[in-house]
């Protein structure tokens, strides 16, 4: 193992938005250098990073001079071809490495991998033509989810089937390729475990996180989730296990259905800082965005301990739509923090930003900063 990559030397962002930005911030304030490439210019990460460059992912005369320029490479997102990532690796260490990003970037290929190593996953089938998902239909049953194998998020790509005649409808509504059906499961909630594994292999994580959504987008995050002992401990096993078995040198998160009778299903995997532990960067002692950075870089891993109960919320760019939101009504609520992302255009469906707040309970914690992001439109 080399030695560490200390404060003063330059860390390469692949990827440009929130995540970036936040990890670019956490970066600066130890010391360290940000570069940072993606297809657009005048980004959230950009306009913190020390430099942008505006290049595509498939440029790789572009990459192989953003790599030569910095001392280790990492994702903000991990949909980069695997060209760029091996060109990249040429030239600087790229953590985390291959393993993790060609599997989680494929939902086909992080099913058979979980599945294969022994971690409990929802039952799936691979589909490639529509008789093939008719038969998959009739072996798993319905309800069933159909959703394409690969480059999906926030529910894009994803057709619910509530009885086996609408098999061709969701086989249109997903485009027709290579997809994945998976067994409907009724949960009573879904849950995350942000963790990460450093360049010795060890490891730490923030506990469970408990996610509601809407429209397939994450609406609310708070922690500590109200899930048992027992729960809480597997969870956070599972979460350890994959980041081992991927081999990963960073952050990832681990999404799971927690179901009726309180067994664990992992949903899918993100080997980045994640949305739902965003509340860490005002609530832990080490935010997931400095625990990317720490381990990346061969540092120690930082304490994960939170402060007090969470919660944080989303803000899309619905919340535009009438009008900027009143930001003084949310910063009127003492206890709670905003951040903004420094998008220029605010659509529908798009994050913008987010609340957290800290309370003494985790239900005050939710109750508050839900009443701030509505106190944002309360007097229009």
């Amino acid at each position: 193992m080399s030695g560490p990559i200390l404060p003063g030397a330059t860390i390469g962002v692949l990827g440009s938005g929130q995540l970036g930005r936040m990890f670019a911030i956490a970066a600066r304030r130890m010391g360290y250098r940000v570069h940072t490439l993606s297809p657009d210019d005048d980004t959230p990460t950009g306009q913190v990073a020390d430099r942008e460059t505006q290049a595509a992912y498939d440029d790789l005369d572009a990459i192989r001079a953003f790599a030569q320029a910095v001392d280790v490479v990492t994702f903000e997102f991990e949909n980069v071809p695997s060209a760029t990532v091996e060109e990249a690796s040429r030239w600087a260490p790229v953590r985390p490495g291959g393993l993790a990003l060609h599997t989680a970037q494929h939902r086909l290929r992080e099913k058979r991998f979980l599945a294969a190593a022994g971690f409990p996953v929802a039952p799936f089938r691979a589909v490639n033509t529509l008789a093939e998902l008719e038969n998959a239909v009739a072996t798993l049953g319905t309800p069933a989810v159909l959703k394409t194998a690969g480059w999906g998020y926030d529910g894009k790509g994803q057709a619910k089937i509530n009885s086996p005649d609408q098999a061709a409808a969701a086989w249109q509504a997903v485009g027709g390729g290579e997809a994945v059906l998976e067994g409907f499961i009724d949960f009573q909630c879904e849950v995350s475990v942000v963790a990460a594994r450093g360049l010795d292999g060890q490891t730490a994580d923030y506990g469970v996180i408990a996610n509601t959504h809407a429209n397939h987008i994450l609406d609310v995050s708070s922690a500590p989730a109200r899930v048992s002992p027992r729960v809480a401990a597997e969870a956070a096993e599972i979460a350890r296990g994959i980041l081992s078995a991927l081999e990963v040198v960073g952050v990832l998160c681990v999404e799971l259905f927690l179901t009726r009778d309180d067994q664990l299903l992992v949903n899918e995997v993100a080997p980045r800082p994640h949305n739902s532990g965003h509340l860490t960067f005002d609530a832990a002692v080490t935010s997931q965005f400095e625990q990317q950075l720490r381990a990346i870089c061969g540092l120690p891993l930082g304490s994960t301990e939170l402060l007090r109960p969470a919660a944080m919320a989303n803000l899309l760019g619905d919340l535009w739509q009438q009008g900027t939101p009143d930001w003084a009504a949310a910063c009127r609520f003492p206890d709670v923090k905003l951040h903004l992302y420094g998008k220029a255009a605010a659509r529908p469906g798009r994050k913008m930003g987010h609340l957290t707040t800290l309370a003494p309970t985790v239900e005050q914690a939710i109750e508050t900063v839900v009443a701030a992001r509505q106190a944002l439109v309360a007097r229009r």
